[in-house]
Formats: C-alpha cells, structure tokens, sequence
C-alpha cells in the first residue's frame, strides 16, 4: 500500500505537472481518446499508477492524482477529509482538463472514495466537462461505508493492517526511519476513509463500474455490486482473480478492461 511501481534502476521518473495534483509520466498523445484520471489508494501515492501511464499514454492522456503529503508535495499537510480532497481535485480537473473529449475516472479503495465526490463536485457546479465513465476500484459502495477505527490502532497494529491488505513492499515495513515517515500520512488517509459519510441517496450521473478481486478481505462482490445504487446511468461488475490489490496481480488483464469500457464511449458521447 505504501509502496509503488516506479521505473527500473538507472531510469529517471519523469514529472510533468498540470496542476498540482496531477501528474504526467508519459506525455500525451496528440489526439487522445479520453482523459484517464487515476486516483490512488490510502498511502498510496501517483507513482502507483506509473506503469499504467506507460502502458495506455499512447492512447489516452493519463493523468495520476498527487494528494498532498507525498513524494513531491511531502512538505504540504495530509487532508483528513473526503469532502476537501474531492473539493481541490474537482476545481483543478474543472481548470485543465480539456472539455473535446471524453473524461475518466478511476480510483481505488480510497481512491475510489475521493474519486465519487469529485465527480459529484464535478457535476454539482456543472463543470465544463463532467466526467463520462467512472470506474470503482476495490471498494464497498458509499452507503456501506463505516469506521473501523484502522486509524486508531497504535503504529504497529496499523502496520499489521497493511500487511494483511498486500501491496506493500515488507522491506518498507522493517526500515523504522521510512515507517516514521510515511505513518502520518496513511494514518490520514485511513482518517479520511473512515470518517467519510455520503449524503443520503448520493449519486453520480455518469456509468459505474466497479471492480475487485475475488479475494479481497475488505470488500465483497456483493458489497462492490451496491455502486449499482450510486448511478443514475449503466452500471456493471468486474471481478477479477486476487485480493485487495489484484488490480497489481493482474495488470494486463484489468488495463483490458478499463480500455474495452473506455472506448466504448466512442459510441455514446
């Protein structure tokens, strides 16, 4: 969770920033299908979507969110709201993304959280472009969430949470200083998570597809298939083989996916 792909030894992550929560890792194409907006997880950071931006940036502007509080923007305090994060990447996505094609937003577990109240936002304001699909990652629907209280749990049981969820390197886990660092901004995140409550009968009027893997310890297929009753629009379920970061597990197969729903836009907007 804390951890994320990032470029082979030797090879420079390149940056380009339209904003300052959306990164670029492999330029543009000059006619885009779509804009794909890629959210991360809780701890997770917009390097976790790099080899996704190699892999579809031939075809799609893919755009990976930035919050505050890590790797480049470590300096700047953790949001511990839902509606703040949404808030910000709303305005800003409002501000740069161009409204000629179709918009896209994926996000996973927390992501995808952040990523159903940006759109909200999106929609709400009537914005120049609302977003035209939105797929959810790993995630329960809105009207499920609840507190665990994971973000109360002292550092080493908060670790251990990690650790049972996968995608995490272990190595990270047993360097004390990285710990110490990273620690506030997942407990913030959790914070975030745990404490977010949707409004009653809150929806989105774009398509929703949400995915998991089969395995995932935190959500169900039936759980996933409640984001039915967060769309206005078309809604499906994808579920793939893994657990909670299946999405990892199985790249190939589930950027398969996201480009067979994208596309298909091509013939409604």
């Amino acid at each position: 969770m804390i951890g994320a792909p990032l470029p082979a030894p030797g090879r420079a992550l390149p940056l380009d920033h339209p904003g300052p929560w959306l990164r670029r890792y492999h330029g543009r194409p000059v006619r885009a299908a779509a804009t794909l907006v890629c959210l991360p997880h809780a701890g997770g950071s917009a390097s976790f979507y790099y080899p996704w931006s190699e892999a579809l940036s031939a075809r799609y502007d893919v755009l990976a969110v930035q919050y505050p509080g890590r790797q480049d923007r470590h300096r700047e305090p953790c949001l511990t709201e839902i509606g703040a994060l949404a808030g910000a990447l709303a305005a800003e996505l409002a501000a740069t993304v161009p409204a000629d094609r179709p918009l896209v937003l994926f996000g996973h577990s927390m992501g995808a959280v952040v990523g159903f109240e940006t759109i909200r936002h999106l929609e709400r304001f009537r914005a120049p472009r609302s977003p035209d699909l939105f797929l959810a990652s790993g995630r329960r629907a809105p009207a499920l969430s609840r507190d665990e209280g994971i973000h109360r749990l002292p550092d080493a049981e908060l670790l251990a949470e990690l650790t049972r969820l996968g995608g995490t390197d272990a190595r990270m886990l047993e360097e004390p200083e990285l710990i110490q660092l990273v620690m506030p901004t997942v407990r913030a995140d959790f914070t975030a998570v745990e404490t977010y409550t949707p409004e009653d009968g809150a929806a989105v009027r774009c398509p929703v597809v949400a995915l998991i893997g089969d395995s995932d310890p935190r959500v169900t297929a039936e759980q996933a298939a409640a984001w039915h009753d967060h769309t206005t629009a078309g809604f499906a379920l994808r579920v793939f083989p893994g657990g909670h970061f299946y999405l990892s597990e199985q790249l190939d197969a589930v950027l398969a996916t996201v480009t067979a729903h994208v596309d298909a836009l091509r013939a409604t907007t």
